[in-house]
């Protein structure tokens, strides 16, 4: 239930960015009476479907079911995925329909082989490409969302965690889990110009209402309650005209700024507030620059108690507020006298004006064990976070690492969540504390005193390729006859359709997606079906189809984005209408729309190893927006889609959203790094095609614990888990919907 002191809670479900689906296609040409909707996948007859673990395998889609997030990917899970069998030298020419075409694969070329590709260790960090993209690619500096506030010219994350400092009011929260941290902005509630601390024990969620039409009733949606400031960091000097900033924006952490004055001068002269953002961060760390405390509280102070000190020159305070949750203060002045912190009244605690130095504060759920836990730590934070990895064999082992300030020889406190716990290395486990907290939508978080986390994968899909595929049988190479026949009856119809008119959309997702279609009927014709002739003459089509897009020729060409350095379309420049391909233009689903494109060039260069050369740099350039693994290539952003602490990606970009970001489509997430695996191994790229299968064993650990939930799931709360999938997952809700309406088989399919 919600508490006296929650201000607001947000029970519908945001759409800014992510509009209604109009049914696919969208103002296409007509086919002909007899084609196969691009929408569907002919050759679901051989695909298993399962969402036993891991990734939802999702079925083709129905032409009523794609979404903000896009539409499913074509039967991908970690128990449901596509692989192939290693091919000998072939030459197949044929000609159908007056088409000809050579499909040829090389031997000892990158192709697709059922067995593992060895076990050297590989970095699987190796930047794509460091270079320039594709010279018909334009550029634009007009991006319609300014950067506000923003401190910095090299790429900027617009898919992370703290992405609404910059967005919109600058105002709704961000979620470093298990806190989340919102600019105050002279609220009401509170009159505060500075940043507030919030943290949402269970018992305070809020519950939509039970679901009687699914087995278990299980409730609509849950929400943490939004406005709850337990405490806030402010300073004497701020008031109305305080700016907020934010500079070091990198894959994992922010630097936000709160400055008295909007003037550059003054704000120079004037100091300021610090505030390093860290995910997982275990304190709350605000760094005062000749400023004078003021830490408030919208639920009151109950007690405010000194304990002197626990390092030299950091100086312990117990606060207990009214609604008795207990929260630790660290003060670190930089000339180590006591701050001598006075409580001025049930809201406002002070310090020493023209301060230096920073407070630190943490929510303490576990008495005195927990104290112990936090003194050990106090006086050091992090700044900025590192993932590095390597793939040896079937074995991923990846780190995340934090560079650290203040009292650097002091351990770090951080949190861990669910699906870390249960990949940690027994070493860093080891580090893992009994002090947890909640987060607002993955479970508990743990604290671990580490400077570095190892985490271990230790069944990487080395053998996963095109055919379909399961890890308890392997890949299908062979189908039987009366499935080949099958494939015939239908393959030369679906091959003689306008596979231009399928694509040429207005849309790169609903474009891909199709193209996407076709990829994989061309290669189950000439692969399972053995039919080269058939093949070879759908190759030819599939490629025409492609070349629009390479030429950037299609109704809305990609752009270059200068301002927030990415590759848009530019549907949203041309229409004034941000919703325009799912928000492409800024920013959302790119690794749903771009990881279509990536198969099916993965597919033709599988089946004409020759046409490689002359398409890599197009695809690669797809893939750098949405992957790019490495700040070496300073053209895009580290990872912009997938959140290497949350282990799976996230899809809104640059939209104010008071729950933060979210995900829909999890299939289409496990699409994306399925289709860069196999593009990595096709070029042979062996730094992606790791990376790849070390991000679909991730995937396949953190959906199971976070959208996709058996009825042993422990994650979610237990009135939500029948529901099976969690529909739309946000850093703050969770709600069993879609973008594009409520219907059961939206939501479980996808």
């Amino acid at each position: 239930m919600l508490t006296k002191h929650a201000q607001s809670v947000s029970t519908s479900l945001q759409t800014s960015g992510n509009p209604s689906v109009q049914p696919f296609p969208t103002r296409v040409i007509s086919s002909p009476s007899s084609a196969i909707d691009p929408a569907t996948l002919s050759v679901t007859t051989i695909v298993e479907s399962t969402t036993t673990e891991g990734v939802s395998a999702a079925a083709p889609t129905p032409p009523n079911s794609s979404a903000s997030g896009s539409a499913p990917a074509a039967a991908l899970s970690s128990t449901t995925t596509l692989t192939i069998s290693s091919s000998s030298s072939f030459v197949a020419s044929s000609a159908s329909s007056g088409i000809s075409s050579v499909i040829t694969v090389a031997q000892g070329a990158a192709t697709p082989s059922s067995s593992p590709t060895g076990s050297a260790s590989q970095d699987v960090f190796n930047p794509i490409s460091t270079g320039g993209i594709p010279s018909n690619i334009g550029s634009r500096g007009d991006h319609p969302v300014a950067r506000l506030g923003i401190n910095q010219n090299t790429p900027i994350e617009t898919n992370k965690f703290y992405a609404n400092f910059f967005l919109g009011s600058q105002t709704s929260p961000s979620f470093t889990h298990p806190y989340s941290v919102a600019w105050n902005k002279g609220a009401p509630s509170t009159g505060s110009w500075g940043l507030s601390v919030s943290h949402i024990d269970a018992d305070q969620r809020v519950y939509g209402p039970q679901q009687s039409n699914i087995p278990g009733n299980p409730v609509k949606y849950y929400v943490n309650p939004l406005g709850i400031q337990s405490l806030i960091f402010s300073a004497t000097e701020l008031g109305g005209s305080t700016v907020l900033t934010t500079d070091s924006l990198q894959g994992a952490s922010v630097n936000v700024n709160l400055s008295p004055s909007a003037s550059t001068a003054k704000r120079q002269s004037a100091g300021k507030i610090t505030f390093p953002l860290v995910q997982g961060m275990g304190f709350i760390t605000a760094i005062y620059s000749g400023l004078q405390p003021v830490l408030q509280s919208g639920v009151f102070f109950q007690s405010v108690v000194s304990t002197g000190t626990v390092q030299t020159g950091v100086y312990k305070y117990r606060i207990t507020l009214q609604d008795g949750k207990n929260w630790l203060l660290y003060v670190a002045p930089s000339n180590g006298v006591d701050p001598k912190m006075t409580l001025v009244d049930n809201m406002h605690l002070q310090g020493p004006s023209g301060f230096n130095g920073y407070i630190q504060v943490a929510k303490n759920p576990s008495g005195t064990d927990g104290e112990a836990v936090y003194d050990r730590s106090a006086g050091v934070y992090a700044t900025s976070a590192e993932v590095s990895g390597f793939a040896s064999g079937t074995t991923g082992t990846y780190t995340h690492s934090w560079t650290k300030a203040g009292l650097t020889n002091l351990p770090l406190v951080m949190f861990a969540l669910p699906h870390h716990m249960q990949s940690l290395s027994l070493s860093t486990l080891g580090s893992s504390t009994n002090v947890k907290l909640q987060t607002t939508t993955k479970g508990l978080g743990t604290a671990i005193v580490a400077d570095l986390w190892t985490l271990v994968e230790s069944n990487l899909p080395l053998d996963m390729a095109f055919a379909p595929w399961r890890p308890t049988t392997g890949s299908v190479n062979s189908l039987s006859a009366t499935a080949v026949q099958l494939i015939h009856n239908v393959a030369q119809s679906e091959v003689s359709e306008d596979m231009n008119k399928q694509t040429a959309l207005d849309s790169m997702y609903f474009s891909g997606k199709a193209l996407a279609k076709y990829a994989q009927i061309v290669y189950v014709i000439h692969d399972l079906a053995q039919d080269d002739t058939l093949a070879a003459a759908g190759l030819v089509k599939l490629k025409n189809a492609f070349s629009l897009f390479v030429n950037n020729q299609q109704q809305y060409p990609l752009v270059y984005d200068t301002a927030w350095k990415g590759m848009v379309s530019t549907g949203s420049f041309a229409t004034g209408d941000s919703g325009q391909d799912f928000g492409n233009t800024y920013y959302n689903d790119h690794h749903f729309h771009y990881g279509y494109f990536v198969y099916t060039a993965a597919v033709i260069g599988y089946l004409d190893s020759s046409w490689i050369a002359s398409n890599r740099d197009w695809v690669n350039m797809l893939l750098r927006d949405a992957a790019n693994p490495s700040t070496a290539d300073t053209m895009f952003p580290f990872s912009r889609s997938f959140d290497w602490y949350h282990g799976h990606s996230f899809a809104k970009g640059l939209f104010e959203s008071s729950d933060s970001k979210d995900e829909e489509s999890s299939s289409e997430d496990a699409m994306f790094a399925y289709a860069m695996k196999m593009w990595g191994k096709i070029v042979a790229d062996p730094s992606m095609e790791a990376r790849g299968n070390l991000m679909l064993s991730i995937l396949a650990r953190s959906l199971q614990n976070y959208f996709l939930m058996e009825s042993n799931n422990t994650v979610q709360p237990a009135n939500f888990i029948a529901n099976k999938a969690t529909g739309v997952l946000f850093e703050n809700k969770v709600q069993h919907t879609t973008y594009f309406g409520d219907n059961l088989e939206f939501i479980e399919g996808y």
